[in-house]
């Protein structure tokens, strides 16, 4: 056989031990260190108890054994850092807050323990509480820890859920001129999930400022990483050398050596380095949840815990300091106490004698709903555009209407960017919807791999951190893949961080009915991102409403999802000729012809589709929905139809089960039932997925004859 030749690569791996250097802080750095250490594990102690007590609703992910780690990290943090984590959080939050309420030169063990300090201690506990002085006013709990006033952007009960949104807001800090990075802590478990690989991939491509740091504590739940079991490589660090990452791995019991690490990766980023991937060899020293210790369910025996045990970083610390002659066991004394009694005071700010929640406490239960969706004063006292184009106009094609629309955005506001798929190839995309945009904003339009997960989280992150983007996703069967970002983040993150955090990104996608793209690449969303109550949705149904729609979506502080249907793409259609910058209303339909005896609902390409078979009938009242989710569907104006007509009609193209049409037409009954002369009549496709057969498709969309039929029986008051 012939002889092969090889290349040896050369991959930035190392582990990390603290020099003298290291250790030689100034004291009050070291004091305060200490303080952190006791504060949290008092902390965590102090929570399992009320968790024994019923005085914590929902699971406590004890740190007790990883305190070094958030303590180290935070350490090495300038003020403007920003810190991700994960559902076992509350030592970062607490090291996290804590620092940032540290006043400059602040000495522990001889000033004053200032009152941001104890506020911090005390929010993070009333939170994990459900309480209404909480970061997030109790929505968030444990594990949805959300205060940006002390750098933590958020956790995630998600596996690898913050990693994506770490990676854009580190990006967009740097794109908005910060010299400040992210730390995003994340699980041993956490590097097996796709989105993980997805996310670093973008950080690395894009030479984000985030820092991945893996908190290996070496078991996910009872998975152990570092059995050989459930993990091929022998260190999870070595996933970096994927991704071209320098690596490193430190002791995750010791605090300066944790520090070391963060400091070196943090000087180097700011330098506009790499991407930098952590690993912090630690352990938990008590089960996933509560306080029973691993070894009670089996998956690990009690030497294993033993011998972490005599390396608690909260007595180790303590003890190398003294060791090292840098601060005795007598000055550490007063430290500890003050730590137990910051927590004692939050204690007594939450409960009675630490044996009932305060009632007074409680949030108010009538505001449960409330911040899952903006309040609209972002819009409040704007002049919408009449119903119809003023003259002078021009006329444009739909997908001409996308590209000039997003160009005018872009232009009007440096916070627009947008990303996705093809976006800046093929001269615009697939369909030429972002045709010149990436030649004339060079740098905000970011195509991206095919990693819908990552991109859409990527979006979510740089949203939270200011800018505004806006994110194709090719195919709404797509939104499938990126779930876990769309819905369980960017729909629930503003109501379950407390309704104070907007999260005002545009989602744009296609419909692909009717062409022959099969099971898998034609689903009409709405009724899939309906469940989702962060969500925003609109169909615009002509070039006028779509340049309309776009711009009051990108005002909007919420979530929008904006659905383009491929059988508008090139309808042809007036718009104002100057004027690129009107708004319509995100919570209004429009009646497009009227009509004495039926009312028919639709949107997107189901509206000039009808307003065509019924152009002779002055008894049919069409109505385009235009806004698609729950709380704005405009049921003032259905019901001011309804009043004339007396009859409903509901056409889409959706799955008959899986349609937005199905609650409109319960909503309808519940609401006007006393205006309706019999029931409600559905016209929507099969009960499949869409096939690509041109007749078996044709089949399971609604025809012209069916649409007819169901207005006709309407109207006659035909069951």
């Amino acid at each position: 056989m012939p002889k092969r030749s090889a290349k040896s690569l050369v991959f930035d791996w190392c582990e990390l031990t603290p020099t003298d250097e290291d250790w030689n802080r100034d004291p009050a750095d070291l004091a305060w260190q200490v303080l952190e250490l006791h504060t949290i594990r008092a902390f965590e102690e102090r929570l399992l108890a009320f968790k024994g007590l019923g005085l914590v609703h929902g699971p406590v992910h004890s740190s007790i054994g990883q305190e070094a780690v958030a303590v180290g990290a935070t350490a090495a943090l300038h003020s403007g850092d920003r810190i991700v984590a994960t559902h076992r959080a509350h030592h970062e939050v607490l090291a996290q807050a804590m620092t940032w309420a540290r006043p400059s030169g602040f000495d522990p063990r001889t000033d004053k323990m200032p009152d941001a300090v104890q506020e911090v201690v005390t929010r993070t506990l009333a939170e994990v509480m459900g309480l209404a002085a909480g970061w997030c006013g109790g929505r968030g709990g444990s594990m949805h820890l959300h205060a940006p006033e002390v750098g933590v952007l958020g956790t995630s009960a998600i596996v690898a859920g913050g990693v994506a949104a770490a990676t854009g807001a580190a990006w967009a800090g740097r794109y908005l001129g910060a010299d400040a990075i992210v730390v995003c802590f994340l699980g041993d478990g956490a590097v097996n999930q796709g989105v993980f690989h997805e996310a670093v991939n973008l950080g690395a491509l894009w030479n984000a400022p985030v820092l991945y740091l893996v908190e290996n504590n070496g078991y996910a739940v009872a998975t152990s990483s570092r059995d050989g079991a459930h993990l091929h490589a022998g260190l999870l660090s070595q996933r970096a050398a994927a991704y071209d990452l320098p690596a490193r791995v430190v002791d995750g019991m010791d605090p300066v050596a944790v520090r070391a690490a963060v400091e070196d990766a943090a000087a180097d980023l700011r330098r506009g380095g790499h991407p930098v991937l952590v690993e912090a060899l630690t352990y938990r020293f008590l089960h996933h949840g509560g306080d029973l210790p691993g070894h009670a369910f089996g998956y690990r025996d009690k030497a294993e815990e033993d011998a972490w045990a005599r390396r608690d970083p909260v007595a180790g610390f303590g003890r190398a300091l003294a060791d090292r002659g840098l601060l005795s066991p007598q000055e550490q004394d007063p430290l500890r106490a003050e730590a137990q009694a910051l927590v004692r005071r939050a204690v007594d700010a939450c409960s009675v004698d630490g044996r009932e929640v305060r009632a007074d406490r409680w949030p108010d239960p009538r505001t449960v709903s409330q911040g899952a969706q903006s309040d609209g004063r972002e819009l409040a006292g704007v002049r919408y555009a009449p119903e119809a184009p003023a003259a002078p106009t021009r006329e444009l094609t739909y997908v001409q209407a996308i590209a000039a629309v997003t160009a005018r955005r872009m232009d009007a506001d440096d916070r627009v960017i947008v990303l996705g798929e093809e976006v800046g190839h093929m001269g615009g995309g697939a369909y030429q919807a972002t045709r010149g945009l990436a030649e004339r904003f060079p740098g905000r339009v970011l195509d991206t791999p095919i990693s819908e997960a990552g991109f859409c989280g990527f979006a979510c992150g740089a949203a939270m951190a200011g800018l505004r983007p806006v994110v194709e996703i090719m195919f709404p069967d797509f939104a499938l893949v990126a779930a876990d970002q769309l819905f369980n983040h960017i729909g629930n993150l503003r109501h379950m961080y407390g309704g104070r955090m907007p999260m005002p990104i545009m989602c744009r996608t296609r419909i692909a009915i009717g062409v022959g793209y099969g099971g898998q690449h034609s689903m009409d969303p709405v009724g899939l991102f309906a469940l989702f109550p962060g969500w925003r949705i609109v169909a615009p149904a002509s070039a006028y409403e779509y340049i309309g729609l776009f711009n009051a979506a990108l005002r909007c502080e919420d979530p929008v999802l904006i659905v383009e249907h491929q059988a508008l793409y090139e309808r042809a259609g007036l718009v104002p000729d100057e004027d690129a910058d009107y708004l319509l209303p995100l919570d209004r339909a429009r009646v497009v012809t009227p009509g004495d005896r039926v009312t028919v609902l639709a949107y997107s390409a189901m509206v000039p589709r009808i307003e065509a078979l019924a152009a002779d009938n002055d008894a049919v009242e069409l109505v385009d929905l235009r806004a698609l989710d729950p709380a704005h569907v405009d049921y003032a104006t259905i019901g001011a139809s309804l009043r004339k007509t007396g009859a409903l009609v509901i056409a889409d193209e959706s799955t008959r089960s899986c349609s937005v049409a199905a609650t409109i037409a319960h909503e309808c009954t519940a609401r006007f039932f006393d205006d309706l002369d019999g029931p409600v009549l559905r016209v929507s496709g099969a009960d499949a997925p869409k096939p690509v057969s041109r007749v078996l498709e044709q089949a399971a969309i609604p025809s012209d004859e069916q649409i007819l039929a169901a207005i006709r029986a309407a109207a006659q008051r035909e069951a």
